[in-house]
């Protein structure tokens, strides 16, 4: 089994009008980490002023140590294989800029590539679990692991694998959340709405009541 824990950097919300400007995967086979990927992407344009001071990134990084989006594109074609499983905190951002990335290149192909994987979004898993706030550094918290240098899309990828570990131990169940996105019913859903995903409504204040699932989902969740 294959599960890659993935994260991006962009130069704003809407994946319509910006780019992923960091790309992160931690790719796990049977239980053991196989490769840490991590580009900075050259997008022939400078950053928002706001985008490098959240996120540290300047146009001279992206100049001197950027890849094209052309070869990040072929990158996750190459990874992207059917079944994987993709986790992400806050997966619809994410899966939303991925999808987009490779529509620009592989427009044939894109959607059949995202479709053909499972998805799991780990702030879906832990409206279940506590209370707000449901940030990634609020995760870390909650489950006591060491804190990251938190909107470097590598960092937040390792502390994102550490945190699925501590979800899965803490109760058994992520099988559940295969392919299931909550949204806030107050802002509906955000990004490109997939067919391959069901979006369930679940306000930030949850605890108590879980998602409702399908008793059909299959059982692809073991140690990775």
């Amino acid at each position: 089994m294959k599960v890659i824990y993935f994260d991006t950097e962009t130069t704003g919300l809407d994946c319509a009008c910006c780019k992923i400007i960091e790309l992160a995967m931690l790719t796990v086979v049977d239980g053991e980490i196989v490769e840490t990927y991590d580009e900075f992407i050259n997008i022939g344009c400078e950053l928002p002023p706001k985008i490098t001071k959240i996120t540290g990134i300047t146009d001279e990084m992206l100049i001197d140590e950027g890849v094209s989006e052309e070869r990040i594109a072929r990158d996750l074609k190459e990874r992207l294989t059917p079944d994987t499983i993709m986790i992400a905190h806050n997966c619809q951002f994410d899966l939303s800029f991925v999808y987009s990335l490779l529509n620009r290149y592989y427009p044939d192909e894109a959607y059949d590539i995202v479709s053909s994987l499972d998805w799991i979004d780990t702030v879906s898993v832990l409206k279940d679990r506590k209370d707000y706030p449901h940030k990634l550094v609020d995760a870390v918290e909650f489950y006591g692991i060491e804190k990251v240098n938190f909107h470097r899309a590598i960092d937040d990828t390792k502390a994102l694998y550490h945190v699925t570990q501590a979800m899965r131990k803490d109760r058994d169940d992520l099988k559940e959340y295969l392919n299931v996105f909550g949204y806030n019913p107050k802002w509906g859903i955000s990004g490109i709405e997939f067919k391959f995903i069901r979006y369930e409504a679940q306000p930030y204040h949850n605890m108590g009541e879980k998602l409702p699932y399908s008793e059909i989902l299959p059982n692809k969740i073991s140690k990775n």
